[in-house]
């Protein structure tokens, strides 16, 4: 992994984030998947592919009861998100472990009240990989694919907890029919218009049930972040599902 890092913030400052100044680099992605988590007070969440630790932090920050455990594939990426916990005095409530989901999970990584994922956006048939490792790893699905990392998002969850996922729009069919396969088909989505992004929440239900919420519009006519999207990015909102 490219080793000069830069420090960057989020929500306005009040999140620290050290990151690789080349490769894969933070994204609102990562900041609207933290928003739209609603921990129970003491809440465990659980976060999948968790890289330089970006939605753990910025959840922790806005939600100050929750700890969050952080699963990443690469070492480095793992160290940079302790580092960056330790730099937003977080290491109490936030943790990143290496794992490979690919493998199953440890005992320990069970029974969360709420998971968290923000899996590689591009099957591995249809990529064409950056030249970057690193950047390659967390855009494209390599040891474990989507429905692989549905299975483990789903299997951590608390009989009534909730698994949110951001990921592109264009797969959401997909993302849909290994939810309800899994078990979790009562599914409320929130479209993130212009982007080509959408947010799911799922719980476990044997029943299909899919609620449309009202679509979070990111971007002006004009340009620049809509006020709403300002909220959440800049002013630490939670996001309205």
């Amino acid at each position: 992994m490219e080793t000069a890092l830069t420090e960057n913030a989020l929500l306005g400052g009040r999140v620290r984030l050290l990151q690789p100044r080349r490769g894969y680099r933070v994204a609102v992605d990562a900041v609207l998947l933290a928003a739209a988590v609603d921990p129970a007070p003491a809440g465990r969440v659980l976060d999948l592919g968790a890289g330089v630790g970006s939605v753990g932090l910025c959840l922790a920050l806005r939600k100050p009861d929750c700890t969050v455990l952080g699963i990443e594939l690469q070492p480095a990426m793992a160290q940079l998100a302790e580092r960056n916990a330790a730099c937003n005095g977080l290491t109490d409530r936030v943790r990143t472990v290496v794992h490979d989901i690919a493998r199953p999970l440890p005992e320990v990584f069970s029974r969360f009240g709420d998971v968290v994922t923000n899996p590689p956006y591009l099957a591995a048939a249809v990529a064409d990989p950056s030249p970057d490792p690193s950047k390659a790893l967390a855009t494209v699905e390599s040891s474990a694919n989507l429905a692989r990392w549905l299975e483990v998002a789903t299997g951590a969850l608390e009989s009534a907890g909730t698994l949110t996922i951001i990921h592109r729009s264009d797969r959401l069919e997909e993302i849909v029919a290994h939810l309800v396969r899994l078990g979790c088909g009562a599914l409320t989505i929130k479209r993130l218009p212009p982007a080509g992004r959408v947010l799911v929440r799922a719980r476990r239900s044997e029943v299909r049930s899919v609620t449309e919420s009202p679509p979070l519009v990111l971007h002006k006519p004009e340009g620049g972040f809509t006020d709403a999207a300002e909220a959440i990015l800049r002013h630490a909102a939670p996001l309205d599902f």
